[in-house]
């Protein structure tokens, strides 16, 4: 994909204006709320570094697009250019450590192989745990000629400050408060109409578990299934061992991240949701809610009081919270859903 598919971001403008005056920054912390719309933006930014026949400026100096179609272009969207480093989270943690970060900076402080940019790209930066992120300071601070940082996160509140100081800052997406989408709205449709069904019962705090946990598992299914067809495993089948390894690793740490991701946006449906009923409580003006027409919440919010609606916002909270560390996650959401107040 090139520049001219991503024309809906305004940030993609900025950044072919800076190409076009020979002015790009030396690292870019690209954030948002999706992390494939992330991935897409840096891949046309490293084959627009990178391309043999690009789009140029006016006055013919300088490569403001990717021609999408020659061999650095190809090699960029395979992963398998020379010049173009991926870093993702590995271990069982899901952490980008120590002895990887030490390992991209020894090849991006090399010379291009082609006549072009070395790009490293640090996918899910936020996962910098604490020796990496200053390994990676240094280079931050004295970044090696012709060469392009890309940090890419849906969470840069993660990241240290000393990073996110170092980097030009650009937003792409609609934020966080963008409209669910339909088998989302569906599904907390019917999540909002068993809740009120089934109030405090243990028996329907457990059928709401049922309910999340099969939402999430469709949701990790389907991860799985879109990063595996992107992942180069499926292009080349014959690579040595240890660049397989590496594949596999990094698409499973992929998969982790992206599912992390679309786990909190669910989550957050379900926050904005919780945050309607205790706005219901203090019987606010329904403009004000999220889900007005929502069957289920004025149910609720009719049976509780509103510190009781302000303490599940505060329970959910603290769940988002664990779900950050490495606790099991049905049991922090089984712990949430039976401390609610419904």
């Amino acid at each position: 994909m090139a520049f001219k598919d991503l024309s809906n971001e305004p940030h993609i403008a900025l950044l072919q204006r800076s190409l076009e005056r020979g002015r790009l920054g030396h690292a870019y912390l690209l954030e948002g709320d999706n992390l494939g719309t992330l991935e897409t933006v840096a891949r046309s930014l490293a084959k627009t570094l990178n391309c043999r026949k690009p789009v140029l400026s006016g006055d013919g100096q300088h490569a403001v697009d990717c021609c999408d179609l020659c061999p650095p272009c190809r090699h960029t969207d395979q992963d398998t250019h020379p010049d173009v480093h991926w870093l993702r989270p590995e271990s069982k943690l899901r952490v980008i450590r120590a002895p990887q970060m030490r390992e991209l900076l020894e090849v991006v402080h090399l010379k291009p192989n082609e006549d072009g940019y070395k790009v490293a790209v640090l996918a899910g930066a936020d996962r910098l745990n604490t020796q990496a992120a200053n390994i990676f300071l240094k280079t931050l601070e004295e970044p090696p000629p012709r060469s392009v940082l890309l940090l890419l996160t849906t969470e840069p509140q993660r990241l240290l400050e000393t990073i996110v100081s170092r980097c030009l800052r650009l937003r792409f997406g609609t934020g966080s408060t963008r409209a669910p989408s339909t088998e989302d709205r569906l599904w907390l449709e019917e999540f909002s109409q068993l809740a009120a069904a089934e109030e405090n019962n243990l028996i329907g705090r457990y059928r709401l578990l049922g309910l999340l946990l099969k939402r999430l598992g469709e949701i990790k299914s389907g991860t799985e299934e879109k990063l595996e067809e992107r992942s180069p495993l499926e292009q080349h089948d014959d690579v040595e061992k240890s660049l397989r390894d590496k594949w596999e690793a990094e698409r499973a740490a992929a998969i982790e991240a992206e599912y992390r991701h679309q786990r909190n946006a669910l989550l957050g449906l379900l926050q904005r949701w919780l945050r309607d009923i205790w706005l219901t409580t203090l019987r606010t003006e329904p403009g004000l809610l999220s889900f007005p027409d929502l069957p289920g919440g004025r149910e609720i919010a009719g049976r509780i009081a509103p510190r009781q609606a302000l303490a599940n916002l505060e329970t959910l909270e603290q769940a988002q919270r664990l779900l950050h560390t490495n606790v099991q996650e049905a049991l922090a959401l089984e712990v949430c859903l039976l401390k609610l107040e419904l």
